[in-house]
């Protein structure tokens, strides 16, 4: 296994500045963070995992040292599957923490070897949560300083009026 992969998972419904703060601080620490896109067929998406994968991509194109991939099944599966040792979580505030520590001790239940790192997203993005834009732009508010412009593009293309 790999100490300096980190497999950043994630709904990312959509890809928030908030998530862009956690891949591009976690790159401070790993040499490569891989953006895994969560199939989760329990949650109603507003994009579908290709969108979001694309999206997350154009974000990321000029950076080598982030891949970005989905994944269904166990996390832990896919983080030996790609060789990595660590998942990077971002918490915005305490009430995060009691549901990612839990997810954490069970990871580490099952898999021994894979570590969760929490990092502390940047205070201008503590708050910002996907439902949130979700519902904001549903209502067509202003989400733009809180998504990168192509995410701010496609939600605007989601709830345009007929």
């Amino acid at each position: 296994m790999n100490r300096h992969i980190a497999i950043y998972p994630g709904s990312f419904d959509p890809f928030t500045n908030g998530h862009l703060d956690i891949v591009q601080r976690g790159l401070e620490i790993f040499e490569k963070v891989i953006v895994a896109v969560a199939c989760n067929s329990e949650k109603n998406s507003l994009f579908s995992v290709k969108e979001r994968m694309k999206l997350i991509s154009e974000l990321v194109t000029d950076n080598p040292r982030v891949q970005v991939d989905a994944f269904d099944g166990l996390l832990v599966d896919y983080v030996v599957k790609k060789e990595a040792r660590v998942i990077l979580r971002g918490l915005r505030a305490v009430t995060d923490f009691e549901f990612e520590f839990q997810l954490a001790q069970m990871n580490h239940a099952v898999c021994e070897q894979v570590e969760t790192l929490f990092m502390m997203t940047s205070p201008s993005c503590a708050y910002l949560s996907s439902s949130m834009i979700k519902e904001v732009s549903k209502l067509k508010g202003d989400v733009s300083q809180f998504v990168p412009p192509c995410v701010h593009q496609a939600l605007q293309k989601k709830f345009a009026r007929d």
